[in-house]
């Protein structure tokens, strides 16, 4: 029976080059938008992502640009002066 310190990591715990993949749900979580917006939307191509085979992921680029591409700069109104 194998150790405690000598475990196998999770799939989930393994990187590829220190790169940080993560799932429709964790990446909806992190966004704070529902799963299925995230789906629909990568789906359509309309928001960065990756496809590992089948199995939609978002990399931390990925979840950076999604943010970035929603930001709004505010509108700034001149004051007119009286006539």
């Amino acid at each position: 029976m194998p150790l405690r310190n000598d475990r196998v990591p999770h799939r989930n715990e393994r990187r590829a080059e220190g790169v940080r993949l993560y799932t429709p749900a964790e990446a909806a979580d992190v966004l704070q938008v529902r799963e299925s917006w995230l789906r629909k939307k990568a789906s359509a191509r309309a928001v960065p992502c990756t496809f590992i085979g089948k199995h939609l992921r978002f990399s931390d680029q990925d979840i950076d640009a999604i943010i970035a591409a929603g930001a709004k700069r505010p509108i700034v109104q001149r004051r007119r002066g009286r006539a």
